[in-house]
């Protein structure tokens, strides 16, 4: 559909980087049901941090499927360029920078959305990053600090002359957070200013809205965050309903299951004994959060803290589910 450097993704599909989410696990379920690129967890580019536990986790990619895409986040130009080679050398084959991330603690360290006030630090960030490897560089970016200063096209030209090869860009400011609606004109504006490929990003929670995005910015693919949460199959629902026009259905109770079943043991497998059940509780609770009756047993599901009985708790909850669906049927 579109390329990146030499990588050509075959899906307007794209999972969006979520810090505590988009981990090694979650990022290969995300693929492996239809999302054309995976970008991974936020890392800062203070290497001297990557010691701790979180770090080293947030950049295990062992059996990724190419590309694989580096997200990092800092405000310091040669920081960020040391970081890019870093991760270079440890198998990254996209590095992405952040500069769309709205926490206050990322902000107060002149990162993440805060850089969009200063347009020559960005064309400095950019370009040191750039030049400091011979891989793709992408950006993800805000439409500005303020709903009063909505930069976006000046960033992304910006980017585009520093060699940036992609844009992705949430349509809300810094100031906004995640509140109110995402906007898509600064994006439909974007796309119209720049030659590289533009990702909308924000609010995009179906097939029939994604669709709609994509028609009114032209955008060469929409970037699912937090509906991806607990609805990893959103990502085959939205490739299939753009390549087809047809609507999927909803996955049977035995598929979602299967699937959070699956996602669970990955996460057992790669956070451990200890911390994977604490992980597993987060996740399935998205998943379940539309389920009706399934408040009480998250609670219950939360209080457990042993991989082998979170996993028979979920089987039978699900047969309870499956029992009452073939009684009413």
């Amino acid at each position: 559909m579109f390329t990146i450097g030499s990588y050509c993704i075959d899906s307007q599909v794209i999972l969006a980087p979520m810090a505590g989410v988009t981990d090694r696990p979650f990022r290969q379920l995300c693929r492996s049901l239809g999302a054309g690129l995976v970008i991974s967890e936020m890392l800062t580019a203070d290497s001297s941090l990557w010691s701790s536990r979180k770090s080293s986790l947030r950049m295990d990619h062992n059996g990724e499927a190419e590309p694989i895409a580096v997200q990092i986040a800092g405000g310091d130009p040669e920081m960020m360029a040391e970081a890019a080679r870093l991760n270079a050398a440890n198998g990254a084959q996209i590095i992405d920078i952040n500069m769309g991330c709205p926490a206050k603690k990322v902000c107060k360290k002149a990162a993440g959305s805060a850089l969009l006030k200063d347009e020559q630090l960005v064309a400095d960030i950019l370009q040191a990053v750039v030049s400091s490897v011979d891989i793709p560089v992408t950006l993800k970016f805000r439409t500005g600090w303020s709903n009063e200063e909505r930069n976006a096209v000046r960033i992304a030209r910006i980017a585009e002359d520093a060699g940036i090869q992609a844009l992705a860009l949430h349509g809300r400011t810094r100031a906004d957070a995640f509140l109110g609606a995402a906007e898509y004109d600064t994006i439909a504006n974007v796309v119209n200013a720049v030659n590289i490929p533009v990702f909308a990003n924000g609010d995009i929670d179906s097939p029939h809205k994604a669709k709609a995005v994509l028609d009114h910015t032209g955008a060469a693919a929409v970037m699912i965050g937090r509906a991806a949460q607990g609805r990893p199959w959103i990502f085959r629902e939205i490739a299939h309903y753009l390549r087809t026009g047809e609507q999927l259905p909803e996955p049977s109770l035995t598929e979602v299951r299967d699937i959070l079943c699956t996602h669970l043991c990955e996460l057992y497998r790669f956070y451990g004994e200890f911390m994977g059940p604490r992980i597993a509780r987060k996740h399935a609770s998205w998943y379940l959060q539309t389920v009706p009756g399934s408040e009480a047993f998250r609670k219950t599901f939360n209080a457990i803290d042993n991989a082998e009985e979170q996993q028979t708790s979920i089987q039978n909850f699900f047969e309870q589910l499956l029992t009452k669906e073939e009684k009413a049927a």
